[in-house]
């Protein structure tokens, strides 16, 4: 059973940066690719970023340039570092295997506001 922890958020001007961490247990992290996912209020659940076990990185449009998806396999972590933050980023954030399977973490709030 996926145990999912994310940690990082909070409220941060336009413009401004985050770093979202995730542990993960349960898995066999090291061959899982993860991802980060957002859900805004009145909104679906989308996927932001995904990277592979072999690192491969992929990123929605709204936000290539500005989110950067990392991981530690020794550390069963993944991490969304978040820069330029723009208020239509307030979500939300989950991280989760890719594809999604199993329960779903508490997630933590990004709100970006002046």
């Amino acid at each position: 059973q996926v145990q999912l922890v994310e940690s990082g958020g909070g409220l941060v001007q336009p413009g401004g940066s985050l770093r979202l961490s995730c542990v993960a247990s349960g898995i066999d992290f090291s061959i899982k690719s993860m991802a980060w996912y957002r859900q805004a209020p009145g909104k679906e659940r989308e996927l932001v970023a995904r990277i592979t076990s072999t690192y491969y990185t992929l990123y929605v449009d709204s936000v290539k340039g500005r989110f950067t998806i990392s991981r530690d396999n020794g550390k069963n972590a993944v991490y969304l570092q978040m820069n330029s933050l723009k208020p239509e980023d307030t979500a939300v954030y989950y991280c989760h295997t890719f594809p999604s399977q199993g329960g779903w973490g508490q997630g933590t709030q990004v709100t970006v506001s002046s």
